[in-house]
């Protein structure tokens, strides 16, 4: 059965599309199956893979309303891995299911009947907390958080946390910390390191050893419709997703430590 991992921040900007389009693409790499959920309503994920977000067909907004099934909303990218089209719709589905029973169970529920078809299902989440997200963080094993190593990072972080361990309390208690990914790492910046130095501290090897750097050929591939491998599988930036499949597989086989625990260790840190 496949591993569910929402890649959330409510901080915009940090690199949560990027990550999750071409994560996708470096697991298919690895030959692994793999899904990649958009539910983002700008649809960016969509877009970066080559597929047009205003085509004709269902998408995740009709997979939440329930009119349509993961596998009839499905498209294939060119980087070897099958995607769930996000668009502006999802905006109109929040709003739908604002008074609908279990609404925060329907993703979960889509999602159940394809999850043996895939080693891994990779949600997109939009930049904020509401309820796409929330329906994220209940269908996921794990949640994925990607941030820059910057002056208000950990503040995020802290309320992320909170977030994730109210999810666990009440929507889904198998809910844990999958890893915190630092992107956009600049090695010659003095405050990136104290508080990448800072993280390390206080979640140990939930931290990522892969670092991403910052990477002009990252920020061109998504214009061609492209991930990094497909774009420019020599650059640094490929170089670093390909090293964060390897070590998401090998994560995979380690045993989990609690979110609780994790969430103890960032609140007594703030």
């Amino acid at each position: 059965m496949g591993r569910i991992i929402a890649i959330a921040n409510q901080k915009g900007g940090v690199g949560k599309t990027t990550t999750a389009v071409n994560l996708a693409a470096c697991l298919a790499e690895a030959r692994r199956r793999v899904l990649l959920v958009d539910m983002d309503p700008q649809g960016n994920a969509t877009m970066a893979v080559g597929i047009d977000k205003h085509a004709e067909g269902p998408n995740g907004c009709n997979v939440l309303l329930e009119e349509a099934t993961v596998g009839d909303a499905l498209r294939q990218s060119s980087g070897g891995f099958d995607v769930v089209p996000g668009s502006a719709d999802l905006t109109a589905a929040e709003i739908k299911l604002m008074d609908a029973l279990a609404r925060e169970h329907r993703l979960r529920e889509a999602l159940s009947k394809v999850r043996e078809h895939y080693h891994y299902i990779l949600i997109d989440c939009p930049p904020s907390l509401n309820l796409l997200t929330l329906n994220a963080l209940t269908a996921a094993d794990g949640v994925l958080v990607p941030m820059q190593c910057e002056y208000f990072a950990l503040e995020g972080l802290s309320a992320l946390m909170n977030t994730i361990k109210a999810v666990k309390q009440r929507l889904n208690p198998a809910l844990e910390l999958e890893g915190i990914l630092r992107t956009m790492y600049d090695v010659r910046n003095n405050l990136a390191n104290e508080v990448s130095n800072q993280l390390l501290q206080h979640f140990g090897d939930k931290v990522y050893r892969t670092m991403i750097p910052r990477n002009v050929r990252v920020a061109e591939a998504p214009s061609h419709g492209q991930s990094i491998v497909e774009y420019d599988r020599s650059s640094r930036g490929s170089i670093a997703y390909l090293g964060l499949a390897g070590e998401v597989i090998r994560r995979e086989k380690q045993h989990p430590v609690s979110t609780s625990t994790d969430t103890a260790r960032m609140e007594a840190s703030t």
